[in-house]
């Protein structure tokens, strides 16, 4: 792959990052429900979990995985039972009347933060199965354990700046003053996207 292709592959795989998702739907909202500091513990908590399946499939771990469907199976339900309960969280917010929104009370400890990207990213199966579609698209069968490892730090440093970015931005002042006023629509829209993400990957077949 020559230096332009890789460059060109880098930028997709960032627009797929960034493209609404669980992932990045949660980045958002924490941002602008929680401020800055709490957002960042999100998206780390993500980024780990993409860490933690890129890792296996470079380990040929998925090719196990794939032959013991029950594991995809309970990796599936979990993963669909917690957008559902995301997806419930918002809804509730959503049907409150009046909830202030303060940049600097936190939602949760950072730790809690922290461990419910993890588990956005833990529950989804598929990704080690889109870890694995990327090595195998861009690298030849007989590539050397350090050519893998080398594509996995380019693609995770450009998931972390898509993923810290998206924290920045919506935990600006005037992220927050535009959440503050559409609180109920924002609630409702996060709601109904994390109730499609569990449905699809429900029914979805990996």
């Amino acid at each position: 792959m020559t230096p332009t292709q890789l460059a060109l592959f880098v930028l997709g795989w960032m627009l797929m990052v960034g493209s609404p998702g669980p992932a990045s739907l949660g980045v958002m909202g924490t941002a602008m429900r929680s401020g800055r500091p709490h957002a960042m513990l999100f998206a780390f908590g993500i980024l780990t979990g993409s860490l933690f399946w890129s890792t296996v499939a470079i380990l040929g771990m998925g090719a196990v995985m794939q032959t013991h469907v029950w594991m995809f199976t309970v990796m599936r339900y979990l993963g669909a039972a917690y957008l559902l309960f995301l997806a419930f969280k918002s809804l509730r917010s959503a049907m409150k009347k009046d909830v202030e929104i303060n940049a600097d009370i936190a939602d949760g400890s950072f730790g809690k933060v922290y461990l419910k990207g993890l588990l956005i990213h833990l529950t989804n199966p598929k990704a080690v199965l889109a870890w694995g579609s990327v090595f195998a698209l861009t690298l030849p069968p007989a590539a050397p354990m350090s050519d893998l490892f080398r594509l996995q730090a380019i693609l995770m440093g450009a998931s972390t700046s898509v993923m810290v970015a998206y924290a920045l931005l919506f935990s600006s002042n005037a992220a927050i003053r535009v959440y503050e006023r559409a609180r109920r629509w924002f609630e409702l829209t996060f709601a109904a996207l994390f109730g499609a993400a569990s449905l699809k990957i429900l029914t979805v077949s990996l």
